[in-house]
């Protein structure tokens, strides 16, 4: 018998992977050139010339105004003489402005209240409003009727409502019960109180709408599943409906937080700043700086610093929520 030779075995290519599956394969970088005749191909001249008037539009009226405010800040000018170089001597200017303390913690005293007072009240109605089936249209339009409003019809509005005098409307409600008159405008305790309760009034129907409209979305699979499990509709609402509701909240609450601390209007046509400046925020500062004092390179200096907390403040309020609004 003849020998047979061993079957030879073709040795593994040099690099190829040891495991079952194929080699991976890089994929070819697309060269610049290419890729620009590919957009061109593709439409993005045209794209690019149907966005330009919009793109040099924001730009003028939105960007070009901030990189303005940027120079503005560093310059001592009314608008109308020539401007001169300061550097920071504005910022030190502002900084040392004892109202501006004063105007800080008002201004958060007014962004507490309005969290406390404001932020609870548009979630609870949109509940109410959710299980209401027939009537949800017209309540819906009831809700959001004040917004409507121009915000200084409202505020005017309202001032006659806070009259001192025993013939204003609440002070005619308490006088029922035997109470009043009240100050409420004029006396210092109750003056940010009272203008938080009437831009809640003005501004919960947004917020509101928005809320019923994450609710809508809610599967109803989920509240079928805690009402056989027996749980409560306090229960339901913990475990079901605030969950879902959670990135819809916490992106309303930072909303918030930035427009409450750039409060203006509320408080300079109700109160003026006043009793003893227990009113005057930041904003109504950087009003009084750039048109009463016609200042506007200290006003812009402020406006800077203001942005720049809110900017920080929201950068940290993303960081520590952004685990709560992916889970």
């Amino acid at each position: 018998m003849t020998a047979t030779a061993p079957p030879v075995l073709d040795e593994p290519a040099v690099g190829a992977s040891d495991g079952p599956g194929p080699s991976p394969q890089r994929r070819p970088r697309r060269r610049p050139i290419a890729a620009f005749s590919a957009w061109v191909r593709g439409g993005g001249v045209a794209t690019l010339v149907m966005f330009l008037p919009l793109l040099l539009t924001f730009g003028y009226f939105a960007w070009w105004p901030i990189l303005k405010s940027l120079i503005l800040a560093f310059q001592s000018t009314d608008l109308i003489n020539e401007p001169t170089w300061v550097g920071l001597r504005n910022f030190e200017r502002v900084l040392a402005d004892p109202l501006l303390w004063t105007a800080a913690g008002n201004t958060v005293w007014f962004a507490v209240l309005a969290l406390l007072i404001g932020f609870p009240l548009p979630i609870l109605m949109a509940m109410v409003m959710a299980e209401l089936r027939r009537t949800r249209q017209i309540s819906s339009v009831l809700v959001y009727l004040p917004v409507i409003i121009p915000p200084v019809v409202s505020v005017l509005l309202w001032k006659q409502f806070y009259d001192p005098s025993a013939s204003g409307l609440f002070n005619t409600v308490l006088g029922w019960f035997g109470l009043g008159p009240v100050g409420w405008l004029q006396d210092p305790a109750l003056a940010m109180p009272s203008i938080v309760i009437q831009a809640t009034w003005a501004t919960a129907g947004t917020a509101t709408i928005i809320y019923l409209a994450a609710l809508m979305s809610i599967q109803a699979e989920l509240y079928d599943a805690a009402e056989v499990d027996g749980a409560s509709i306090l229960q339901r609402t913990w475990h079901v409906t605030l969950p879902q509701l959670r990135s819809v909240i916490l992106l309303m609450l930072l909303l918030q937080i930035i427009g409450t601390m750039q409060v203006f209007t509320d408080p300079f046509v109700m109160t003026g700043g006043g009793p003893e400046n227990r009113t005057v925020t930041l904003l109504m500062l950087v009003y009084n700086y750039a048109f009463l004092s016609g200042d506007f390179g200290k006003a812009t200096a402020l406006s800077l610093l203001l942005a720049l907390v809110l900017s920080v403040v929201s950068a940290i309020y993303l960081r520590l929520t952004r685990k709560w609004s992916e889970s």
